[in-house]
């Protein structure tokens, strides 16, 4: 049931609604940046929740700034202990 829940959530996510969160944790991403972040959401989902995400955000830090990147990873971090026993 929660797998069905997050795969229709992401289904309908919007680079806008990414805009949003990503600027509310201070990081400011560029419209190309947006419809990268969307499509590997989109599409590696379940490796980003479930297994090991080190290849994917290995692909994105050579497509974002330095700065940007260390933000991203650190939110990724902090979200996946934050919520962790619920996956």
């Amino acid at each position: 049931m929660q797998e069905f829940l997050i795969k229709n959530y992401i289904s309908r996510l919007t680079t806008n609604e990414i805009d949003e969160f990503a600027k509310k944790h201070g990081i400011e991403l560029k419209e190309n940046e947006l419809i990268l972040i969307k499509q590997i959401i989109q599409k590696d989902w379940r490796t980003i929740i479930y297994g090991n995400p080190k290849p994917i955000l290995d692909n994105i830090k050579t497509k974002l700034s330095n700065l940007q990147y260390q933000k991203i990873e650190n939110l990724y971090i902090e979200f996946k202990q934050k919520y962790e026993n619920y996956l």
